[in-house]
């Protein structure tokens, strides 16, 4: 996974609505607009808006045709993600950890 697509993914994810629509779909599976928009305090085309950002990022896909089209989550693109931030965490602590040397080390 790319730079860019990180940023896609992170971009998507900053969105507390597009975060509530992961987790809807995580926690229902597959479902269509109508579906994910009822209970939210906006318009199916802002809903929709939100879908495509999220598509644009590979976190979900669509299935069926545009009347009848279904949502799914597509985890991949946030396992990559977590896989580089867990890569970057290890860097930090590993900095951490050279930094925490040579300061005990100059206290001696």
């Amino acid at each position: 996974m790319t730079a860019r697509d990180h940023d896609a993914v992170f971009q998507a994810l900053a969105d507390p609505t597009r975060r509530t629509l992961l987790r809807t779909l995580s926690a229902s599976g597959p479902s269509t607009l109508t579906e994910l928009s009822s209970g939210m305090p906006m318009s199916r085309q802002a809903v929709s808006k939100h879908l495509a950002l999220l598509k644009d990022a590979g976190l979900v896909v669509a299935r069926g045709e545009v009347r009848g089209r279904r949502y799914e989550l597509s985890p991949a693109p946030l396992a990559d993600a977590m896989g580089w931030m867990v890569d970057v965490g290890a860097g930090w602590d590993d900095r951490l950890a050279r930094l925490k040397r040579q300061v005990e080390a100059r206290r001696r």
